[in-house]
């Protein structure tokens, strides 16, 4: 992270955090507790030669609505009672305000033009309206890149039409405005840890427990 400006936060609540860092087009992270979570920070550490990344989740914040409440656009998987989602989607940020659930969190501010941001943002709108889905397959085409590095800068092995995980559709949304956290690595197998270690000057705002 030598190009960026980080900037390590404490003593905040995850609402809080969200609410005083977060601006239309900033890349959030969240390194969630739970067992698929836990999971895919462990596989990143293959790739990165740690015991496991922070992050298991990427999503772009889309600013705060009339409703005062802060949203975010991100390719996820929703299962509520009677109600699943796959797919790209919108949501209120609050779904990470529990610091049981989500204990890391960092924002990413890539210093984007108002017209990139409106690039990087309409982009994510146009997945959410053309229904895209998440794609859980090319997340495992993923993961078995990290097992055999030469792939990664290869399309992703198990690549689908209209589907995205979480960092890859952050990393083609961005790629509107010509950003590319990890250009020796293919759209489909950008990994939140990815984001995280990008070479692009940013400040990063951090809140780790």
């Amino acid at each position: 992270m030598e190009n960026k400006k980080i900037i390590e936060v404490s003593n905040l609540s995850n609402e809080e955090f969200i609410n005083r860092y977060a601006a239309p087009g900033f890349v959030g992270l969240v390194g969630g507790a739970a067992s698929i979570d836990r999971a895919i920070r462990k596989a990143q550490g293959m790739i990165f030669k740690k015991e496991r990344s922070l992050w298991s989740h990427a999503f772009l914040h889309s600013g705060k609505r009339v409703d005062g409440h802060q949203w975010v656009l991100e390719s996820d998987m929703e299962i509520h009672r009677k109600q699943i989602r796959l797919g790209v989607q919108e949501n209120r940020a609050n779904k990470y305000f529990d610091e049981k659930k989500y204990p890391n969190l960092a924002i990413f501010d890539f210093g984007l033009t108002e017209q990139h941001t409106q690039l990087v943002l309409s982009e994510g709108l146009e997945l959410l309206s053309n229904g895209t889905k998440y794609s859980l397959r090319e997340l495992i085409g993923t993961l078995v890149a990290a097992k055999k590095p030469e792939l990664r800068s290869k399309e992703n092995i198990l690549a689908r039409e209209k589907s995205f995980y979480c960092s890859a559709m952050v990393q083609h949304c961005y790629s509107k405005a010509n950003i590319h956290f990890n250009t020796g690595v293919s759209i489909k197998n950008i990994t939140p840890e990815d984001i995280a270690n990008t070479p692009i000057q940013a400040t990063c705002y951090l809140l780790v427990r």
